[in-house]
């Protein structure tokens, strides 16, 4: 840990700092899964399923961005290397072969349902560790998630 005039505890800035990792690992897992599929996906719904996949990815690189400072920002190593985020990460391995849309908006919709999970979770955990900003952090993730996993669930939903 990097030394820090903030006011919360360095064992708390630490747990908080190893959250922050695995959810920065899952979110940028989220990133790269949302641009394969905005890449590969094909069918009668192409157009709209391109844009939206990108929409997510580019909300998760938002993400990304906002979880790795705030890790930074206590003192903390931002860990988003392609290894790390390979060992971190909980999202589920996304299909590389499929090109049907059907498959890739299950696979998104179990990627976003997997993160929006992890980040409530998280929004607990950083309440636990008596940091409001890291749980603030969460709570505007799960939202943003939340609303995205709602925009993929209207392609198959009825």
């Amino acid at each position: 840990m990097y030394e820090t005039r903030n006011d919360l505890q360095e064992s708390a800035r630490k747990d908080l700092v190893h959250l922050l990792n695995d959810r920065l690992a899952e979110a940028i897992d989220l990133q790269l899964q949302a641009k394969h599929a905005h890449w590969n996906v094909k069918g009668p719904n192409f157009v709209g399923l391109h844009d939206l996949f990108d929409r997510v990815a580019d909300a998760a690189r938002e993400y990304v961005d906002l979880i790795a400072e705030r890790g930074v920002a206590l003192g903390g190593v931002a860990e988003g290397t392609l290894q790390t985020v390979s060992r971190r990460s909980k999202l589920p391995e996304y299909s590389a072969k499929t090109a049907d849309w059907t498959a890739h908006v299950e696979g998104m919709r179990t990627a976003l349902a997997t993160f929006g999970g992890s980040a409530r979770r998280a929004i607990d955990e950083a309440n636990d560790l008596k940091d409001a900003d890291t749980a603030d952090l969460f709570t505007e993730v799960s939202r943003g998630i939340d609303k995205l996993l709602w925009m993929v669930e209207a392609h198959v939903q009825k």
